[in-house]
């Protein structure tokens, strides 16, 4: 009990530490300063009076909406004598790999760098930067020549290195209950059983009315739609961001998505946050990086954002550093590189492409992105133990597999056709550019309802399960490559339903 109390405590202060920095945190100052000019404000009753004022006004629930995002993406409490690595990833030899993973794709990009006599970074000369400037709105129509350049890794490279992540206290055969395990990767992690999972996502049971479901038993359609747009327009209302995140783990209406994402998200666009876009777009006009030939246009921006740092705290990776010339290793001279510590990957754009259906407004559409990305898409190309990371979600898809569909299983790693090497390209992009939008967005939904992306893995296995009958057929890692190769006419929710509630465990 004692610990628990510790526990809270701990995290009350480093949240109130956070939010002190904030913009948030002024305007609370300047609005209590302001609320002593009314006439209901009393002396006597100061403390009392500004916190009903707040109340009344809309702060608090501001304030109360700002702490559910911080405890959101909050890490879990660890012992206080525990080092700072500990925040970022608990095990040793995961932080071991993550560190020779880091050090790889450095060396990829220095080559690239040697290879093209291009420098990392550099800036811009005037008549360039009026060019860039002239054609920003334009960016994206007209395709530059990227031959030369290579990605800095792929999908591919990522999971050879998660094949062979092995924990050390393993090796002699200590864990003979997770030799039964025959997929690609052989890290004991706990991970959810179908039972676990049903409990956890249990407003995707058969009998909960969901958007994305076309016939339901229980309610028409169109009316239980009906329904839950109006519940949708008063949770809005509210401004409520844990009501939106209860609400929309049965599906966002069209409508309602942009707004009802940004309030789970915390993101309200502000003058100053406007001004910031700006800012970032101005340092991409003026500095050409490296990095800048890999990704396009909103990306460019996200680049330059330093404020992306912050979540290196909970990443089990390092943002890269450079050097100032014939200063290398000498800490005084490095920099971030680039500035927001995120090497982009083949297909880091499929992370921001489906939010652009849904706004219109740069800097809100930064705003979003940055934030998906700093809440979960970062845990798909790091190496940790975290359940919602890329090797829990690995393993946790290749289990599911294994154990209720090991006929299934079992052919496919015969034929030398590993579930996994198909289905890691899905997880590792969240199903961007694979699903079609509508369903994309839909599973999206349940990403944030959830705060987990562990649906990812589970969808991977539902559509395993879906193409069962043609996947027994093929005798080939191509055939089975074939089998699978087109996900757009997949409805997302059914499949789920059906693998999660359906599946006799």
């Amino acid at each position: 009990m004692l610990q628990e109390e510790s526990d809270l405590s701990l995290i009350i202060a480093q949240i109130v530490q956070k939010l002190k920095g904030s913009n948030l945190y002024a305007q609370l100052e300047r609005q209590a300063w302001a609320s002593l000019q009314r006439p209901e404000i009393k002396l006597q009753s100061l403390k009392e009076d500004i916190k009903e004022f707040f109340k009344i006004s809309g702060w608090e629930k501001k304030l109360q909406n700002a702490v559910y995002s911080e405890l959101s993406v909050f890490p879990l409490p660890s012992h206080p004598a525990a080092p700072p690595e500990h925040l970022k990833e608990p095990l040793v030899y995961m932080r071991k790999a993550q560190g020779s993973w880091e050090k790889r794709i450095l060396k990829s990009l220095n080559s690239m760098c040697t290879e093209l006599s291009i420098p990392l970074a550099r800036k811009r000369p005037v008549g360039e930067q009026k060019e860039l400037l002239n054609k920003w709105n334009e960016m994206g129509t007209d395709e530059p020549d990227l031959s030369l350049f290579r990605p800095v890794y792929a999908p591919k490279d990522f999971l050879e290195v998660l094949i062979n992540l092995r924990n050390p206290n393993y090796e002699n055969g200590d864990s003979l209950s997770f030799r039964t395990h025959l997929g690609l990767i052989q890290v004991p992690l706990k991970v959810k059983d179908i039972p676990e999972l049903k409990e956890f996502f249990v407003e995707l049971g058969l009998t909960t009315g969901q958007l994305g479901i076309d016939d339901s038993t229980q309610v028409p359609p169109e009316l239980f739609e009906n329904e839950h747009v109006r519940i949708g327009q008063k949770v809005l209302a509210e401004q409520d961001s844990a009501a939106a995140q209860q609400y929309i783990r049965q599906g966002s209406p069209t409508a309602l998505r942009a707004e009802l994402w940004a309030l789970i998200l915390n993101i309200s666009s502000q003058p100053e946050d406007i001004l910031y876009y700006e800012q970032l777009k101005t340092n991409v006009i003026q500095h050409d990086l490296l990095v800048d030939s890999l990704i396009y246009k909103v990306l460019l921006c996200f680049s330059r954002d330093t404020s992306v740092l912050g979540h290196f705290a909970y990443n089990s990776a390092s943002p890269p550093k450079s050097y100032i010339r014939g200063k290398l290793g000498l800490e005084e001279y490095a920099v971030f590189y680039p500035p927001n510590g995120v090497i982009p990957f083949h297909g880091f754009s499929m992370y921001v492409a489906p939010l652009c259906f849904l706004y219109h407004e740069p800097s809100k559409l930064y705003q979003i992105f940055r934030e998906m990305y700093v809440r979960f898409f970062f845990r798909l190309h790091s190496i940790s133990s975290h359940p919602s990371g890329i090797v829990s979600l690995c393993l946790l898809f290749e289990t599911l597999l294994q154990t209720y569909l090991p006929q299934l299983f079992y052919h496919l790693r015969e034929i030398g056709a590993q579930p996994l090497r198909i289905s890691f390209k899905w997880m590792v992009r969240a199903f961007s550019g694979y699903l079609a939008t509508d369903q994309l967005l839909l599973l999206w939904d349940r990403i944030l309802g959830y705060n987990s992306l562990e649906i990812l893995a589970v969808l991977a296995a539902a559509v395993f399960a879906f193409r069962a009958v043609n996947l027994m057929e093929v005798t080939s890692l191509a055939a089975a490559e074939a089998v699978l190769a087109d996900l757009s006419t997949l409805k997302v929710m059914p499949l789920l339903q059906i693998f999660l509630f359906a599946t006799v465990t």
